[in-house]
């Protein structure tokens, strides 16, 4: 009783400290990368959009189903129903923990027209990169906005190329994209009909 009074006792009075910021941000960085590991083996039991969207909807995305006009961002409501019933068609990953490990997710996805990246840490250039080379999604892809993610820079932007069916590119305060002009040159000249909107200093 003694030993445990010893043991408490230390720790009420840490308790009172701001913890420190490094392990802080440790905990939190480790937290993310469970929550985008892929499980393969729910892909294959429930399909792949409804796989993609609990890892979407874990990560603190939204999702909208083909056919619906609400987005779904409650993890436990998401709908139930005949498997492949509700197929993804655009993804909010505004301010959301989606990270490269996790975007084995996409590839069975084959309905997404629309995705969103805004205020996203942990998207990079290969997340981009990764992105464009996903088969369903250069099909699919017809509008894309990349917004706030201080992480891109031409190289992530420029890999976009290949996703040859998209219509509209907004781009938007992302302050490591140093060569504009040259970056959005290649772009217009690899996808002729993309509307390339601009918001860059």
């Amino acid at each position: 009783m003694l030993l445990l009074g010893r043991l408490v006792q230390p720790a009420r009075g840490l308790g009172r400290l701001p913890p420190p910021p490094g392990p802080c941000r440790h905990f939190w960085g480790w937290l993310n990368a469970v929550f985008n590991k892929v499980d393969y083996e729910r892909i294959e039991a429930v399909g792949p959009d409804r796989a993609a969207s609990e890892w979407l909807l874990r990560c603190g995305a939204l999702v909208r189903y083909q056919g619906y006009q609400k987005w779904q961002q409650d993890y436990n409501g998401l709908p139930t129903g005949p498997l492949g019933k509700y197929k993804i068609e655009a993804i909010n990953a505004t301010e959301s923990c989606i990270m490269y490990r996790g975007f084995d997710y996409l590839d069975g996805l084959e309905h997404v027209t629309e995705i969103t990246l805004q205020k996203c840490i942990y998207i990079q250039d290969e997340c981009l990169q990764r992105l464009s080379e996903t088969k369903n999604l250069q099909k699919s892809l017809l509008q894309l906005k990349i917004v706030s993610c201080g992480n891109v820079t031409d190289k992530g932007i420029i890999a976009l190329h290949k996703l040859t069916n998209l219509e509209y590119l907004y781009l938007s305060d992302l302050p490591g994209i140093r060569e504009k002009e040259t970056t959005a040159h290649i772009l217009q000249q690899a996808l002729p009909n993309l509307e390339l909107e601009l918001d860059l200093e």
